[in-house]
């Protein structure tokens, strides 16, 4: 795109010159200028694709690590829920272990009083139970119980003490896994929060790189606007430059003014802020001087006032002509004070500096012609 308007920039160039003069030097000038402004472009659009690629490279990342974060957080639900899991069993097997320590301190007592009942009734000899029974078979009867009761005692308590053992190997068993789960859990947490802050610092960095890019495209299209702009302005004035040469041409030929003895003297005091020569494709028939707006303009020498009109591009625009084919012009005038016809001297006040036609600010578009065609105003200063 941008080659096709070089291209198109410079045909305009070659159809819009005079005829007289080489241009060969101007053409090279303008491509100059063209190629610049290609590499401003170039380095806008270049910036603006190193941010977007360091964004698609964030957004890589940040896949990748929301990938690694969404396991480990559905990793750390599962150790959680293992742990509460744990945290319930070993809850209950505290309370069961609870119970049974209670339930065997009862069993034993029991057996201790149990003991002591016989101790102190003394236990029942065989002979004894032979003698109250009623029958062999009752002392028989009799003997079993005994026994049976005996037996029932200690079963009950070994029993209890067997459960309380398993209970307690149980529990410590849950124990020492809880403790497991609970280290692993908390490994597991710290590297999803890890996960977490660089998932963060990786949207932040694409949030700020995004805001890059957006104030990249904003002034790359500025650039361009300002561009079309400039050069809207540089068509008009060169559309502008042919008539005003006609118009001098016929100006100059019907007066009998001579030249001013002495040279030409700045109009205003100021700055120059754009100087003579080709820019966006077109001449910059004069030179811009920076001055705020209503400073008076002086003119450059004495004369004869030729032209004292609105002209296009040009705005409010005043040409004096000094005799020998030399004539000065200025531009962008905010008023005039003088017309057409007038005969000035030099330093006198011909109008205001403003910023009509196309301008982007208050300035002095200052013009030198010899035979109508612009020259350089710096060589006559």
């Amino acid at each position: 795109m941008a080659r096709r308007l070089a291209v198109v920039l410079v045909a305009g160039l070659v159809l819009a010159a005079p005829a007289s003069g080489d241009n060969s030097g101007k053409l090279g000038d303008v491509q100059a200028r063209l190629n610049a402004a290609r590499a401003k472009e170039a380095h806008l659009t270049a910036q603006i694709s190193d941010v977007t690629g360091q964004i698609r490279s964030l957004e890589r990342r940040v896949g990748d690590v929301s990938q690694k974060l969404s396991i480990l957080e559905r990793d750390l639900a599962l150790h959680q829920r293992r742990l509460d899991q744990l945290n319930e069993l070993f809850a209950f097997e505290t309370e069961r272990l609870t119970f049974l320590r209670r339930q065997y301190g009862r069993v034993v007592r029991q057996l201790n009083l149990r003991m002591i009942d016989i101790y102190e009734a003394r236990d029942p000899t065989i002979v004894d139970v032979i003698l109250e029974s009623s029958s062999f078979q009752d002392a028989l009867d009799q003997l079993h119980y005994l026994d049976a009761i005996a037996q029932r005692d200690k079963r009950i308590a070994s029993l209890v003490a067997t459960a309380r053992d398993e209970v307690h190997v149980a529990r410590e068993r849950t124990k020492n896994v809880r403790s497991r789960v609970h280290a692993e859990t908390q490994v597991v947490a710290v590297r999803t929060q890890q996960q977490r802050e660089v998932k963060g610092q990786l949207l932040a960095n694409r949030s700020s790189l995004s805001g890059k890019r957006s104030r990249q495209k904003s002034q790359l299209a500025s650039t361009r606007d300002q561009e079309k702009v400039l050069i809207a302005e540089a068509n008009a004035l060169a559309a502008e430059d042919a008539r005003i040469r006609s118009r001098l041409a016929a100006a100059q030929g019907a007066t009998d003014s001579t030249p001013s003895a002495s040279g030409l003297i700045w109009p205003v005091n100021g700055p120059v802020t754009s100087p003579f020569g080709y820019r966006w494709g077109r001449l910059h028939a004069g030179i811009d001087i920076g001055v705020p707006y209503g400073t008076p303009i002086h003119a450059a020498a004495a004369g004869t006032v030729v032209l004292a009109a609105w002209t296009g591009g040009y705005g409010n625009y005043t040409c004096i002509d000094h005799g020998g084919g030399l004539a000065t012009c200025y531009a962008h005038q905010s008023s005039y004070a003088v017309s057409a016809g007038a005969q000035v001297s030099q330093g006198q006040v011909i109008g205001y500096v403003g910023s009509t036609g196309h301008s982007f600010g208050a300035h002095l578009h200052f013009e030198v012609r010899i035979n109508g065609n612009p020259v350089d105003p710096l060589g006559y200063l």
